[in-house]
């Protein structure tokens, strides 16, 4: 079986843990393990990831860096999908048996320069701040910041990914077998400028929006989302939370999701099974084998 498996950036860095080199390459291993097992069981897997952490850490050691350092988002983005490439990489091919040939691919990815999102950022990245701290940070930065979960976080505009400029490439590698990671951080933006021009856009593009778009361009069999929750919970942090074990897109989409957590994920799920008619997953990482044999986790189509 085909499958796009999208690597959330919780589950890479957990909420609340210290955003170093060390934990995240912790976190790396044991994904690379469990992707390992998907891999040893059969299937072809395309595995995207999360960089919301690592392009807002980015973001803050260019803007401490000298006058005229910092880089637009667009290059960090490109920065993070290689930094947690090579990670996820390095550690396929010590889980891995030698010889299968594993490629990281940065991926460049259309978006509208109209995209009203410009104007409503909603994206989270970065560190966690308590309300006092992120308030302070934005006043003195210029950001725009929300709550996410008990913290708060700067937000950056998220405009729709509406093509993948590198899909012929991924295609011929998988076509030759090889275990491709690509579109990592929802992939680089870019856009056409007055003269038609491809150009980096001051965004960061959601990273289950972009990995729905690959799973239909991939003509995947499974679009699985590995988060660090078990599963998609119905009232999730009161007393009555549930989980959901089974649903179809439409069944998904009547319910209220958190915008920067939940939300985009149960939106990518019904966008890639009404589009194929095959199922999308949701679920723990440490749950993927569950997962893909269904279960463990939530099932959508």
């Amino acid at each position: 079986m085909r499958i796009v498996a999208a690597l959330g950036g919780n589950a890479l860095l957990k909420r609340g843990e210290a955003q170093t080199q060390a934990a995240l390459a912790a976190n790396v291993v044991q994904a690379a393990t469990v992707l390992a097992e998907l891999v040893t069981a059969g299937h072809s897997l395309i595995v995207t990831h999360g960089n919301g952490p690592q392009v807002g850490l980015l973001a803050l050691q260019a803007a401490a860096g000298p006058k005229g350092s910092a880089q637009p988002l667009d290059s960090l983005g490109a920065e993070s999908e290689g930094w947690i490439g090579y990670l996820l990489e390095q550690e396929l091919a010590n889980a891995l048996p030698p010889g299968m040939e594993i490629a990281t691919l940065l991926t460049r990815i259309e978006v509208d320069a109209s995209d009203p999102a410009f104007a409503a950022p909603i994206k989270p990245i970065g560190p966690v701040y308590d309300e006092t701290t992120a308030r302070r940070m934005a006043a003195e930065r210029h950001w725009a910041v929300a709550p996410d979960g008990a913290y708060w976080r700067r937000v950056v505009p998220s405009p729709a990914p509406v093509r993948l400029l590198n899909a012929a490439s991924i295609a011929r590698l998988v076509a030759a077998n090889t275990l491709v990671i690509c579109a990592g951080g929802g992939g680089i933006p870019v856009a056409r400028d007055a003269a038609g021009k491809w150009r980096g856009v001051e965004a960061v593009i959601d990273k289950d929006a972009a990995s729905a778009l690959l799973a239909v361009q991939m003509q995947a069999d499974l679009f699985l989302m590995l988060t660090d929750v078990d599963a998609v919970y119905l009232d999730y942090g009161t007393a009555s939370q549930r989980p959901l074990r089974q649903a179809s897109p439409d069944e998904l989409a009547a319910h209220a999701f958190a915008t920067g957590s939940m939300g985009p994920k149960a939106a990518a799920a019904c966008r890639f099974a009404k589009a194929t008619s095959r199922p999308a997953a949701i679920g723990s990482l440490r749950d993927a084998v569950g997962i893909v044999a269904g279960t463990n986790g939530t099932r959508i189509g």
